[in-house]
């Protein structure tokens, strides 16, 4: 079953100008960012891509961790983005994510860090950049403290 997303854009003038973006439940400005020289107005191609990764991974996790019946008090994620620019070629490199997950019980510690490493390789945005961008996650899983 193929699942089809549509999004629509408008840009108002060259390279440093803004534009928009809307698609389903997204709808933002978009700019190139301050540090790679435009006016950094709304998210910019970098953030997207970096905020795709990310949430895919999140939801592909906490799926997993769901189907393999793992109680979770909560997960959290902070990821990373390099952009290498060099003689002005602008070039992704590398992902990398760092999830926290704090569970229920301290017997699956081992399985939901094991999960964190199957959710990476599973993300279809990780898929569909393999090969040219480098991906990791470095997890931090632990069990709440119940004698706090």
């Amino acid at each position: 079953m193929i699942h089809q997303f549509l999004l629509d854009a408008t840009w108002n003038g060259g390279r440093n100008s803004t534009g928009t973006i809307q698609t389903g439940n997204l709808s933002h400005s978009i700019s190139i960012p301050k540090e790679m020289g435009g006016p950094g107005i709304g998210t910019n191609p970098d953030e997207m891509l970096l905020g795709a990764a990310a949430t895919c991974f999140l939801i592909t996790y906490a799926a997993m961790l769901e189907r393999a019946q793992i109680e979770v008090e909560s997960l959290t994620l902070h990821a990373e983005a390099d952009v290498d620019v060099t003689n002005n070629i602008f070039e992704f490199r590398a992902i990398r994510h760092f999830p926290t997950v704090v569970l229920k019980e301290q017997t699956q510690l081992e399985k939901a860090e094991r999960l964190a490493f199957k959710a990476e390789s599973s993300c279809m945005i990780t898929k569909a950049v393999a090969g040219n961008v480098a991906v990791s996650v470095t997890p931090n899983v632990k069990a709440v403290d119940r004698d706090e």
